[in-house]
C-alpha cells in the first residue's frame, strides 16, 4: 500500500458540518410539497374495524391514504413479509401506522390527523417474550458431548441475564420527502442507511419496476441501524402520498414519534449454565437465548445469529449448545442497532465469565487469560482461528494501560467520602465476527467501482452511505493509496441509485473491510489500464490519458472471501472470515445511599486489522464506548401496556457531555490478510465490550451482581437489600447454632 492508508487525514464532511452548511433532510426546501402525517394506533393488539372520518372537517384541503391506495404490495418485506405498510384488519402494536395524511401546510394536516379516528375491537395482547409461543427465527449450535461435559466438570455456575429495549437516539430523526415523477416513476430522498433496501421496497409497494425508482441520501446525521429497515417504511408512506396528492409530499418525524413508532434493540433473556473445571477451564456450556422481536420479524433473523454465535464469549469450550429463538410479541419491532445482537449475548457471556472468576477465586483478568482463543483454536462452530486472533494482545494491553490489577487491590480498600461511594474497576473482553456471516458477503455480491468522468474527476462509486461514521473519508484514503494520489484528488459519487451500483448496505462493520475492499482492488485494475496506456505513474498521466481517451470505468464484483465454509442449516463451518477483539477496563463510584452508578473512566483496546484512519477509529472506540456506557446505565425503556411511557428526551435518558467519563481508545493492528487493505470491522466492537465492564466495576465495589441491564439506582439499590437481608440471615444462622 501506498502513503494515504494509516494516516488520519481530516473528514470529509467535517467543515460543512461544523459551519452549518450541510444540509439535511428537513433543511431541503422542494416547490410545492405538501406536509405529510401518520395516524397510528394507540393499542397493542386489535381488530380494525374502520377508519372514520369526522364529517365536519373539509377533506377536499387534504388526501388520506389507506391500505386500500396501495398500488402494489401492501408489505416491507426484508427477512419475511409480514409487516404491512399500512395495517388492513389487525393492529398488532401500538403506535402501528394506520393510515396516512398530507396537506399544503403542517397545521391542516395536523387537523386532518385529529379528524381521524379507528374503529377497533381490543385483542388479548402478549407483551412477554418469554410468555409468547410464536417465533420468527429459530437457531441451534452444538459441538461436542454437551452431557459429558457436564460430567467432567468440578462446579457448575448459573445464570440469567436481562437486558432492556435500547433507543437510537441518532441526531437527526427519521425524514423522507418523496417527489413522483412525469412518467409515472418516484424519486425519494432522505435519511438513510441502505439505499437499495429502500429502492426494493418502493418498487414493491408502488408496483413500478426498478428502473422508475429512484433513491437519494441527503445528508444523515446519525442511524447506528436504526436507519437501516425503517426508512422503507417511511420511504414508502412519503411516495404513497406523493403518489395521491400528484406533488412532492414530505415526511420528518418529531422525536416523539422517532421515539414511540421506530425500531429498538432487542431486549433478551439470557440464560448460562456452565461446567467449569477446577484449573477454570471451561468445559460445558448451555445457552439459552429469548430475543424480543415485537409485532414483526424485520431484521430479527439475522439479529438473533449474529447473538447465538456470539454467546460463548471468546473462549475455549469443548462442548457447547446454544440454543435461541425470536420471540414475536404486540411491542413495537425491534430491528439493527449497533453491535445486532451480539452486545446482548455477550454482555450476558462476560458478566458469566466474572461469576465463575469470583467462585474460583481468580482476578477477571487471570481467568480470560486462561480461556481465551489464540490462533489455532476451534469456536463453537467448529471454525479454525487460522490468523489476526488478538483477544490475548488486547486483554494485555488493557491491564497494563489500565494498570488492572493494582487499582482492583486499591479498590478492595474501602470506599471514599465517609463510606457512602464506593469506587470499582471492572474488565470485559469480547470478539465482533466482521462483514456478513457465512457466506452472506458472496451470496450478497456487492458492486463497487471507480471511474475518470469526461468533466475530470476520479470518482468512487458505491452505496455506502455516510452517516457519521467516516466513510465518505475512508473509502477515498483507499482509492487514492491504490492509485498512487492523495485523498483529496478523489470524491465520491453521490448516493443515488441512479449513480452508483448495489455495494450492499452500510452495515455489520463491513465498509471498510468489504466495500473498502473492493475500492482498492478496483483502483489497482483502474492504475493498471492507465499505466498502461501511458507508460507513466497513474499519478502523473492519468489526465493525458483522460483526454486522449475518455473517461474509463472500472466496477468490481465481490467474489466472497478464500476458504469460507459454512453450513447454513445446521449452523456449522467458517461462520465469519474473521474477528475483530476488544478490552474495556471501567471504573465506576456507586453512591451507597442513592444507587447511582457514575463512570468516571474507561480504557478501551480494539484491534481491527490495518487502521485507514486511525483518528476517525479512535472516534469510532469513544462513540461505541460511549453508547454502552449509556446502556449500562440509564437507558432504560419502559414498557407499559406495549407502549414506551418514556417516549421524550425528557424522559429518555442519555449520556450528556457531563456525564460521558475520560474514555481512553488504545488501537491495535493485526492486519487481515484476506482483504487487499487489511482492514476488518470497527464499528460494532466497542458495543460489546463496555457495559459488562461497567457491570464488573458495580460488583467489585459493592459486591453485588446487577444482571439486567441498565444498572439504574433502583436495582442497584434493590441489589444492596438483598445483601443486606442475605447477610443479617447469615449473621442470625450463625447466632442460633
Amino acid at each position: 500500500m501506498g502513503a494515504v492508508v494509516g494516516r488520519s487525514v481530516p473528514r470529509r464532511d467535517g467543515p460543512a458540518k461544523v459551519t452549518g452548511a450541510a444540509r439535511y433532510a428537513d433543511d431541503l426546501s422542494v416547490e410545492g410539497a405538501w406536509f405529510g402525517l401518520t395516524v397510528r394506533s394507540t393499542e397493542p393488539h386489535a381488530r380494525l374495524l374502520g377508519i372514520d372520518r369526522d364529517p365536519t372537517f373539509d377533506w377536499s384541503r387534504v388526501v388520506v391514504v389507506t391500505a386500500a391506495d396501495i398500488p402494489g404490495e401492501n408489505v416491507i418485506g426484508v427477512e419475511h413479509d409480514d409487516q404491512p405498510a399500512l395495517a388492513v384488519d389487525e393492529i398488532r402494536h401500538h403506535s402501528e401506522p394506520v393510515a396516512l395524511v398530507a396537506a399544503a401546510d403542517p397545521a391542516t394536516a395536523r387537523a386532518a390527523r385529529a379528524a381521524i379516528s379507528l374503529r377497533t375491537e381490543p385483542l388479548p395482547a402478549v407483551l412477554d417474550m418469554l410468555a409468547s409461543e410464536k417465533a420468527c427465527a429459530r437457531y441451534e449450535i452444538s459441538k461436542g458431548d454437551l452431557e459429558a461435559g457436564f460430567a467432567e466438570a468440578d462446579l457448575i455456575v448459573e445464570g440469567t441475564y436481562r437486558v432492556g429495549p435500547q433507543e437510537h437516539i441518532y441526531i437527526e430523526p427519521q425524514a423522507m420527502i418523496a417527489a413522483p415523477a412525469a412518467d409515472g416513476g418516484i424519486t425519494v430522498t432522505g435519511s438513510l442507511q441502505c439505499p437499495y433496501f429502500v429502492h426494493a421496497a418502493l418498487g414493491r409497494a408502488l408496483g413500478l419496476p426498478i428502473e422508475k425508482v429512484r433513491v437519494v441520501q441527503s445528508e444523515t446525521g446519525g442511524a447506528f441501524g436504526g436507519k437501516e429497515e425503517y426508512p422503507s417504511m417511511l420511504a414508502v408512506h412519503a411516495a404513497l402520498l406523493a403518489r395521491a396528492a400528484g406533488r412532492p409530499v414530505r415526511m420528518v418525524y418529531d422525536r416523539h414519534e422517532d421515539i414511540a413508532a421506530t425500531t429498538k434493540r432487542h431486549a433478551a433473556v439470557v440464560h448460562h449454565r456452565t461446567g467449569v473445571a477446577a484449573d477454570g477451564r471451561l468445559v460445558a456450556q448451555d445457552i439459552d437465548i429469548v430475543m424480543d422481536a415485537g409485532a414483526y420479524t424485520t431484521l430479527s433473523p439475522v439479529v438473533l445469529s449474529r447473538g447465538v454465535l456470539h454467546a460463548t464469549g471468546p473462549y475455549r469450550c469443548p462442548n457447547v449448545r446454544a440454543r435461541a429463538r425470536a420471540a414475536i410479541t404486540n411491542t413495537v419491532p425491534a430491528g439493527a442497532f449497533r453491535g445486532f445482537g451480539a452486545p446482548q449475548t455477550e454482555f450476558a457471556a462476560e458478566v458469566h465469565i466474572s461469576r465463575i472468576a469470583e467462585v474460583l477465586g481468580l482476578s477477571p483478568a487471570e481467568l480470560r487469560r486462561r480461556l481465551a482463543y489464540r490462533e489455532g483454536d476451534v469456536t463453537a462452530t467448529g471454525q479454525v482461528l487460522k490468523h489476526s486472533v488478538a483477544a490475548i494482545d488486547v486483554l494485555e494491553r488493557a491491564e497494563e494501560a489500565s494498570g488492572f490489577e493494582q487499582e482492583r487491590a486499591r479498590t478492595r480498600r474501602g470506599s471514599r467520602d465517609g463510606g457512602r461511594t464506593a469506587p470499582g474497576v471492572g474488565l470485559a473482553l469480547g470478539f465482533h465476527g466482521a462483514a456478513f456471516t457465512g457466506s452472506g458477503e458472496k451470496i450478497l455480491a456487492s458492486v463497487a467501482g471507480i471511474e475518470l468522468t469526461a468533466d475530470g474527476r476520479i470518482r468512487i462509486l458505491t452505496a455506502q452511505t455516510e452517516m457519521g461514521q467516516g466513510a465518505a473519508t475512508v473509502l477515498p484514503q483507499v482509492a487514492g493509496d491504490g492509485l498512487g494520489v492523495t485523498a483529496d484528488e478523489v470524491e465520491p459519487a453521490p448516493v443515488d441509485t441512479a449513480l452508483v451500483p448495489n455495494s450492499g448496505p452500510t452495515v455489520a462493520s463491513r465498509t471498510t473491510m468489504v466495500v473498502g475492499g473492493l475500492i482498492a482492488d478496483a483502483a489497482a485494475k483502474l492504475r493498471a489500464q492507465v499505466e498502461a496506456r501511458t507508460g507513466r505513474p497513474f499519478a502523473e498521466s492519468w489526465r493525458d490519458d483522460l483526454a486522449a481517451n475518455g473517461p474509463t470505468r472500472v466496477d468490481v464484483r465481490f467474489e466472497g472471501f478464500p476458504g469460507i465454509e459454512w453450513d447454513q442449516e445446521h449452523y456449522r463451518g467458517d461462520a465469519y472470515p474473521g474477528f475483530s477483539w476488544a478490552a474495556a477496563v471501567a471504573f465506576v463510584e456507586v453512591d451507597l445511599d442513592t444507587g447511582q452508578v457514575a463512570v468516571r473512566r474507561v480504557v478501551a483496546v480494539d484491534e481491527a486489522g490495518r487502521l485507514v484512519n486511525p483518528l476517525l477509529a479512535a472516534g469510532q472506540v469513544e462513540g461505541g464506548t460511549l453508547q454502552a456506557v449509556g446502556w449500562a446505565t440509564i437507558e432504560e425503556m419502559q414498557l407499559v401496556n406495549g407502549r414506551f411511557r418514556n417516549d421524550r428526551l425528557a424522559t429518555y435518558l442519555i449520556p450528556t457531555a457531563l456525564d460521558a467519563p475520560a474514555i481512553e481508545a488504545h488501537l491495535l493492528e493485526s492486519p487481515f490478510p484476506d482483504s487487499p487493505h487489511g482492514a476488518k470491522g470497527l464499528g460494532e466492537l466497542p458495543m460489546d465490550v463496555g457495559a459488562p465492564a461497567v457491570i464488573d466495576a458495580i460488583h467489585d465495589a459493592i459486591g453485588v451482581w446487577i444482571t439486567e441491564l441498565p444498572a439504574t439506582p433502583a436495582r442497584v439499590l434493590a441489589a444492596l437489600r438483598d445483601l443486606a437481608e442475605e447477610r443479617t440471615r447469615g449473621d442470625a444462622a450463625g447466632s442460633v447454632s
